[in-house]
């Protein structure tokens, strides 16, 4: 190879295009009908959600704004204008770190939790209804196996930053 000229790409076939292209459409189109529902439902977001759902498993019901942004592979300006907007509707609060002075907490409140608790069964509902159950008999191993690989894979990208965070 010479100085400037890249080696051939390893084309997809039509079958791993056809798997590619299903994987592009699925990965938009389940997050839109998680999106709708959860707003349906509750008026929540579905970054609402996570986040809602990421406190409310924590001791406490409280992180430091930098974990959070981490578990949910924000960038820390998203997760803090994120995190204002949903201060500014009852849904966190933001607590000083008493530690170091220069962090903050962002802590579930009553209205998050109520929220939530508001938006799970319906959210369970539409997971089950629109991943799992048009999923064919026995294709949930396979599934599970297929998506903790990959998931896998992308961690390690992220966490060695050969790809930037969502």
């Amino acid at each position: 190879m010479t100085s400037g000229s890249r080696a051939e790409p390893q084309w997809l076939s039509p079958d791993e295009q056809a798997i590619w292209r299903d994987w592009l459409a699925v990965t938009s189109l389940l997050p839109a009908a998680l999106q709708r529902a959860l707003h349906a439902d509750a008026g929540l977001s579905l970054p609402d959600f996570d986040v809602l759902v990421l406190l409310s498993e924590t001791d406490g019901g409280r992180l430091r704004v930098s974990e959070l942004a981490r578990a949910l592979t924000w960038e820390r300006s998203r997760a803090s204008h994120h995190l204002s907007r949903m201060e500014k509707r009852g849904l966190v609060a933001r607590e000083e770190c008493e530690d170091d002075g220069r962090g903050w907490f962002v802590v579930l409140t009553a209205a998050g939790r109520d929220a939530l608790e508001r938006a799970v069964p319906g959210h369970v509902d539409t997971v089950r209804s629109l991943f799992l159950d048009p999923l064919p008999a026995g294709g949930d191993t396979g599934l599970a196996d297929a998506l903790a690989a990959l998931r896998t894979g992308l961690e390690r990208s992220v966490t060695n930053d050969r790809i930037p965070p969502r």
